[in-house]
């Protein structure tokens, strides 16, 4: 099966690749009295400066320099040549009676011109107002990451984001704060100009930069979904010169970085017959098994192949590029296979007035994984080490006369899931110059993704697994009971998901004298449908090994109800319209004001509240274009900048939320007939209004050191009011008894540093540095709406171990942040070695009460956030290393409570620390204070050594060699597998026996252009 999708994929990649090359090269002019010109350009060092675009002004007519800096152009007296490169500053040189040239360009570290990306347009660095971050590719994590999250880790100030090994997990993204209860805690992405563009469609290969929006006065062009900041991704564009075939690949082996430290078998049995306790006959049978190991591969392989191809002539340009990505998961069965083909097209005409684009990009993965992973990772922990995976027959050891205690290898075996992902992303763009500094832009935008899914419970799993429980990820709820049909079990889902755009805006730009404005009117308008598809569950199979492809074979009358279709309240149909305005204003480019505003509607609200408002304003001060500190070297490029704005939030919940729903409600007797009953599942809230989140926002950027250092400061407030909640309703009133309503609200503020820049540079030598920092304050600051009941106080994180049902560990309550721990308070042990809590009057007790004896006991979220990412040059070898630091949050150890059990070792394992418990303490697992952990962490992320290939030969322009490795060492207190636990979602923090390892990595790549 594997086979058939592998030629799947390979077919797509060679059609991809035969239309590539019928496309037709873009061939250079030609002008008469021209010469060839040649030269070379270093820095002010000496250092030769590879890869600079040379360009002659007003033609087109390009060229790049060579590894050793060296160029050639064809150009005659009286052009004007134009040399430019990320940051150094910008050169032009008029062409004389000469024919060779040596340049010298000047670093630009603040790089003050460089083009940024915003909302509908762009901006130089120099004339923002508000608060953003460009990310270039050579700043970017290595290593074999697929997911644009982890690229970004400790990278930007203020951006939160942890991950697993999971390689079908994107990381959890939080931009200064959780801004909202629902689900949708992620930072909005744009990808060439589509808002909610997915990211599976880009290759890390293919990233040009990586815009990170923070503040309102940033993100409120786009309203209604950018509460919880904009990433805009800008992929890899032709560059004018000669035509440019690239080749970037690595290959890559992983290994885990760290285990839980459980015992083994003599380690078990000492403590056992220490204890005077016994192992059922049943269980001992001699063995020594490590089961974390025996669900993990000792090591998994990943590659990655990226082939483009660029050309750009005079009046337009293409790269195509195709990205292979396969890489197997640590966990066995787990794994990621993709293929991502991309093309985008520019041509000019009408003497290049007229701009038309065209982007194309497909994504096909194929995604192996385990039904219920989370139940073996907890099984791998405490099955007995004195079980063997196999009895000598050969069949899986098991012992079915304990609950819930299934073999994780078994369950491994026997269980499949794979999802084929086809996710097409294709946009139309037209922009034309008109008369008086106005320019029209025309989006066209069409995503649509196929998901396939398939999962097969074989016989063996069906007929001895029945009535187990699942371990799912920290929430509202715990754990649920699992139900199968006999002689294995097929579940089969074709849904289809697609998305529409159009948007169309005018920018007016003009400079009259001293003043500068531009402006920006425009429409947007979004169709978007998922979930259009269906879902069927049979089982009673004749045999296992057809899986889920081919549910005709079933017999599924003889269990249950038979054949299980799904579907309803999946597809969501939405429709987003908006108008959206903009006005920058500068005064000699030392004063600056912009203001915008965008006017929503979304039918995912009420019928009386569906249109919003998001406005925003900033102003900055180009303080250092002041006479009175031009003349002094100390600072330079001081500018002081504030800004206000509102966003929006329509996305995690269901957007037909707000509407009225029937559904069946059982079944009753009339006449002597089952009949099913209909009833009110769902109340209409009309008045169901957008979730808004206003931003306050305050930065000092500014450079020392004569420009080589830069350092930008921000202070930000954000509230957020109007959280989309579910109440409780009197019956009487609302049949249901429920009601989902605007009620709740919630802040973050907090403080960003960021310093980077220059360190050191000689003729051989230089180092240059990022060092970021961001602290935040989160608090929900209200639950409730006077209309409904409750929403004060809501209990969320519940790891249901053993003998802990309905203990949950996290309260959701006003005047606390997101992710507060509450729970029981450890007093130690009595006189006999048993286990106390602190009674709610502060006396001690061996019986707390759930909820009653509760204390507030720590924070999920982190104080501090750093980074440190340096990068060393000397001659042509480079080091890059990034180190990340996570301060102040709590982790609720719930996998070590469970193993924390001296009591039931003879029946599940244990922990090596809990060596010296007592069994008489049976209930020292309780899950309490004792078992929050300082979640504080510093991992050295990533290092990389490169080398540069000098005058390889006449075909190969560049050739780099590097090797990587990734997460080195993690220095932390945290005593469970890794503290880089989850901050996403409604439970933060907390470590539920299903962390997917993370693993370490040594990697091996090249990257050659011709």
């Amino acid at each position: 099966m594997r086979c058939n999708n592998l030629i799947q994929l390979k077919s797509k990649l060679v059609l991809f690749m035969a239309v590539l090359l019928i496309l037709p090269g873009l061939l250079l002019a030609q002008r008469s009295g021209t010469k060839d010109i040649k030269g070379k350009i270093t820095d002010n060092t000496g250092i030769p400066l590879s890869g600079v675009s040379v360009v002659i002004k007003n033609v087109g007519t390009a060229s790049v320099t060579n590894s050793t800096g060296a160029f050639s152009i064809k150009a005659k007296d009286g052009d004007v040549l134009v040399f430019s490169s990320v940051a150094f500053t910008k050169k032009e040189i008029t062409v004389k009676e000469g024919a060779s040239y040596d340049v010298i360009l000047e670093a630009s570290v603040t790089a003050l011109n460089d083009v940024v990306v915003i909302g509908y347009g762009k901006s130089s660095r120099k004339m923002l107002s508000s608060s953003v971050v460009t990310v270039k590719p050579e700043d970017l994590n290595k290593g074999s990451i697929s997911d644009v999250g982890q690229l970004l880790q400790g990278k930007v100030s203020g951006l939160n984001i942890t991950s697993s090994g999971d390689p079908n997990r994107t990381a959890a993204v939080i931009l200064r704060g959780p801004s909202t209860l629902n689900s949708s805690q992620g930072v909005f992405y744009v990808i060439d100009g589509i808002p909610g563009a997915d990211i599976a469609t880009v290759a890390p290969d293919d990233i040009a930069s990586l815009e990170v929006l923070k503040d309102a006065a940033a993100t409120a062009i786009y309203g209604n979904r950018a509460s919880n900041g904009v990433i805009i991704i800008t992929t890899k564009r032709a560059k004018k010169g000669q035509p440019v075939l690239a080749y970037n690949g690595y290959v890559s082996s992983e290994s885990v970085s760290s285990q839980l430290k459980v015992m083994d078998a003599p380690e078990l049995t000492a403590f056992v017959t220490k204890n005077n306790l016994a192992f059922s006959p049943a269980d001992n049978k001699g063995a020594n098994t490590n089961w974390q190991k025996s669900v993990e591969r000792s090591s998994a392989i990943a590659n990655n192949h990226n082939i483009s191809y660029s050309n750009n002539g005079e009046h337009g340009g293409y790269i195509a590029s195709v990205n292979y990505f396969d890489k197997q998961g640590i966990i066995q069965g787990t794994s990621l296979n993709r293929v991502i083909a991309r093309l985008s097209a520019e041509q000019f005409a009408f003497n290049d007035k007229l701009k038309l684009g065209l982007n194309v990009s497909n994504s096909v993965s194929i995604a192996n994984d385990l039904p219920y992973r989370n139940s073996i990772l907890q099984l791998a922990d405490l099955y007995l080490p004195v079980n063997p995976i196999k009895n000598s027959d050969g069949t899986y050891f098991e012992n079915f006369q304990k609950s819930n205690y299934y073999n994780p290898v078994s369950m491994l075996n026997n269980e499949y899931e794979q999802t084929k992902t086809d996710l097409l992303i294709g946009s139309l763009t037209a922009q034309l110059k008109l008369p008086f500094g106005i320019t029209y832009d025309l989006n066209l935008a069409y995503q649509k993704t196929n998901a396939l899914s398939g999962t097969y419970l074989n016989s063996y799993f069906t007929n001895n697994y029945n009535g187990m429980y699942d371990n799912p990820d920290p929430g509202y709820g715990g754990h649920n009971l699992q139900t199968f049909g006999k002689n294995g079990q097929a579940t089969r889902s074709d849904y289809e998901n697609t998305n529409k755009l159009l948007e169309t805006y005018f920018t007016w730009d003009r400079k009259f004298g001293n003043h500068t404005v531009n402006a920006v009117i425009g429409y947007s308008w979004q169709d978007n449908i998922s979930g259009d598809g269906f879902s069927a569950t049979t089982s009673n199979f004749p045999v296992d090994n057809v899986l889920y492809n081919n549910l005709a074979l079933s017999n599924p009358t003889t269990y249950g109800n038979g054949l299980y279709f799904s579907g309803d309240g999946v597809y969501q149909h939405t429709r987003l319209i908006s108008d959206f305005a903009r006005l920058k204003y500068n005064y000699k480019e030392k004063y600056l004001l912009q203001a915008s505003i965008r006017r929503d509607g979304g039918s995912m609200f009420g019928t009386n509240n569906q249109w919003g408002y998001f406005p925003s304003i900033g102003a900055a001060w180009r303080i250092g274009e002041e006479e009175f500190l031009k003349h002094q070297n100390l600072i330079g490029d001081l500018k002081l900048r504030a800004s206000y704005g509102e966003t929006g939030n329509s996305v995690g919940f269901n957007p037909y939320t707000p509407q009225f729903m029937l559904s069946t409600r059982g079944n009753y007797y009339y006449n002597g007939t089952l009949v099913t009953a209909i009833g009110t599942s769902q109340t209409a809230n009309p008045n169901l209004e957008w979730e808004k989140t206003a931003t306050s926002d305050v930065g000092l950027d500014f450079s020392i050191l004569n420009k080589r250092i830069n350092i930008a400061f921000d202070w930000y407030y954000k509230n957020t009011t109007g959280m989309i909640i579910n109440y409780q309703a009197d019956p009487m009133l609302l049949p249901n008894g429920g009601i989902t309503a605007n009620g709740g609200s919630m802040t973050n503020k907090g403080v960003e540093l960021s310093i980077n820049g220059l360190v050191m540079q000689n003729k051989d030598f230089s180092w240059t540095t990022n060092l970021n920092f961001a602290m935040n304050k989160n608090e929900i600051t209200n639950l409730t709406n006077p209309l409904f009941i409750g929403g004060d106080s809501v209990s969320v994180g519940d790891p249901e171990g053993g003998g802990q049902s309905g203990r949950y560990v996290q309260l959701l309550k006003t005047g606390h942040p997101l992710g507060q721990f509450f729970t029981f308070k450890y007093a130690g042990k009595n006189a006999a070695g048993v286990s106390q809590w602190y009674h709610h009057d502060g006396t001690v007790t061996p019986n707390p009460s759930n909820g009653t004896d509760y204390f507030y006991t720590g924070n999920a979220q982190p104080k501090l956030l750093v980074g440190f990412a340096n990068t060393l040059k000397y001659k042509h070898l480079d080091l890059n290393f990034s180190l990340r630091g996570v301060f102040g949050n709590k982790i609720m150890n719930a996998t070590r409570a469970d193993l924390f059990r001296p009591a039931t070792a003879a029946s599940t394992n244990i922990l090596k620390d809990v060596a010296n418990e007592l069994p008489i303490d049976a209930i020292d697992y309780t899950y309490s204070d004792r078992f929050i952990e300082s979640g504080s962490y510093i991992r050295l992320d990533n290092a990389t050594l490169g080398y540069n290939f000098q005058k390889v030969s006449n075909y190969i322009k560049s050739l780099r060699v590097y090797v990587s490795s990734n997460n080195l060492f993690v220095i932390t207190k945290f005593k469970g597998i890794d503290p880089e636990v989850n901050q996403g979602g409604i439970a933060p923090g907390i470590d539920y026996n299903n962390f997917y390892p993370k693993t370490r990595t040594i990697l091996l790549g090249v990257n050659v252009s011709f």
